[in-house]
């Protein structure tokens, strides 16, 4: 990882983080995929190959897909949380909180690492009369390898919560790819 690198989509199984990049811009690059808006519908359509796989919400787009799907959310929160980057996938009728958390040195990013159970019980709460599950994930860069991370990357996962490093594998997110 190279400091004040660029971001992009090297391969054509995964999104490669390279910093703190846009996840909408990555999964655009990708060879066969493409992102719209569509009339009447939040968010952005991600298309493979023509057909609608998955759709991208960022911050109150996501708060227009609970409208548009007839979600209250002052029913189920007390306040909003605003998603960095929302990805439902289609197929897998599973929601991706994607947090990209890209550190050089120590800062309040550590803390943040610890809310992702908090976190997706709470968007859980608020998709679940849509019958979706939800998945939590952070892609991390390589500083997150260190040692002294060794008790939150475990906490991370007791709690039915992952984390990547440098890239999400589209396979792993139900997304497809294209044949080679």
């Amino acid at each position: 990882m190279k400091t004040g690198g660029i971001g992009g989509a090297s391969t054509l199984t995964g999104l490669n983080f390279e910093s703190a990049v846009d996840f909408q811009t990555l999964l655009g690059k990708i060879p066969g995929y493409s992102l719209s808006r569509k009339s009447g519908m939040a968010g952005l359509a991600v298309e493979f190959e023509g057909k609608v796989v998955a759709r991208c919400f960022r911050k109150h787009d996501f708060y227009k897909f609970l409208s548009e799907s007839k979600i209250d959310w002052r029913k189920s929160l007390a306040r909003k949380l605003l998603p960095d980057d929302a990805l439902l996938v289609i197929v897998r009728e599973t929601l991706f909180i994607i947090e990209v958390k890209y550190q050089q040195v120590n800062g309040s990013v550590d803390e943040k690492l610890q809310t992702c159970d908090f976190k997706r019980k709470q968007y859980l709460k608020l998709v679940s009369p849509l019958g979706l599950k939800v998945e939590y994930v952070y892609v991390l860069n390589d500083w997150f390898k260190k040692p002294g991370y060794k008790d939150v990357l475990e906490y991370i996962n007791s709690v039915n919560c992952h984390y990547k490093f440098n890239e999400l594998p589209l396979a792993w997110l139900g997304l497809p790819t294209k044949s080679t």
